[in-house]
């Protein structure tokens, strides 16, 4: 089932002459709404399904947002693509998607994809607020009274100079463990689709997060890829020992929130939003993972290949 969720809208065509980004270099014309009375839209993007854990989070602050959420699963990983081809997928798939829905907020709830495409994405839409996912290095460090944490991200967001700057300014006084998981988001896909995902296969990829030192152990873990907390009770039964896994989405739905209240988009009593999600391998969800869309609200459930070139 599809649902328009530009249905209703005015809307005014705008070439963006010179936006050099993939579909707009070709002359396709972006959307641009000049409706100020409307709901606002709110973009959630991810190489996968990690960022539903980021668009659960943003539609209990703003149930009243239509929200459109775009797994760009037929590039997933991420990881495997190099930085300059990562940016130039991003900037192609985004050219397309911020023309047919003309969000206010788009939110990259990807940490690999955020910490290299979100300058450039800025510079091509001005217009348009882009947030963006970081390593919760800070929250860790500030649960943490062992003085013991770990990052659990991908090798990508790991090997990042700007991971290591969050650790130097915000967890200075902790030993922090930087533990690149090969693995653990796509096992986080397979288990939302209702495929095997073996719990000796999860514990091998999160045992380094699990550090003893001199009578103090690890106590925080920041879980720095979206796609993690999809397995956030399987992570805690696994545990050696209890631990605070830090969630970022949280942090994120409060700052979608801020940037809309900041644009003059404060929440509105007319009640939910529309929800809907699409998908750009053209494949259609298995039955668990619809079923577990459809209890976030995302009952409209459309693909569109955009095949990776």
């Amino acid at each position: 089932m599809q649902v328009d969720l530009l249905q209703g809208l005015r809307y005014e065509r705008r070439l963006r002459a010179g936006a050099g980004a993939g579909l707009l270099a070709a002359g396709r014309a972006d959307r641009v709404r000049v409706d100020m009375g409307a709901r606002p839209r709110i973009l959630v993007f991810d190489s996968g399904l990690g960022g539903l854990t980021v668009q659960r989070e943003i539609a209990r602050e703003r149930a009243d947002a239509d929200m459109l959420y775009v797994a760009d699963d037929a590039a997933f990983p991420y990881g495997r693509l190099s930085e300059e081809a990562l940016v130039a997928r991003v900037e192609a798939v985004m050219a397309r998607l911020i023309a047919d829905f003309a969000p206010d907020v788009v939110v990259i709830a990807c940490n690999t994809a955020s910490t290299l495409v979100l300058g450039p994405l800025r510079a091509i839409w001005p217009q348009i607020a882009f947030v963006g996912t970081v390593p919760a290095v800070k929250p860790a460090a500030l649960a943490s009274r062992s003085g013991l944490i770990s990052v659990l991200a991908t090798p990508g967001t790991v090997s990042r100079d700007y991971t290591r700057r969050l650790i130097d300014e915000y967890a200075a006084h902790c030993e922090v463990t930087l533990v690149g998981s090969t693995r653990l988001a796509s096992l986080a896909e397979a288990h939302m689709r209702g495929e095997a995902a073996p719990d000796a296969d999860i514990a091998a990829e999160i045992a380094a997060c699990f550090v003893e030192r001199e009578g103090r152990r690890t106590d925080a873990v920041a879980l720095a890829c979206t796609h993690y907390p999809l397995l956030l009770a399987t992570l805690t039964r696994l545990a050696p020992w209890p631990v605070a896994w830090i969630d970022p989405a949280p942090a994120i739905a409060r700052r979608v929130a801020h940037v809309l209240a900041q644009a003059g988009l404060p929440p509105g009593e007319s009640g939910p939003g529309a929800r809907a999600a699409r998908f750009t391998s053209g494949r259609a969800p298995e039955p668990a993972l619809a079923a577990f869309l459809e209890r976030l609200g995302l009952s409209g459930q459309a693909t569109e290949p955009l095949p990776l070139t």
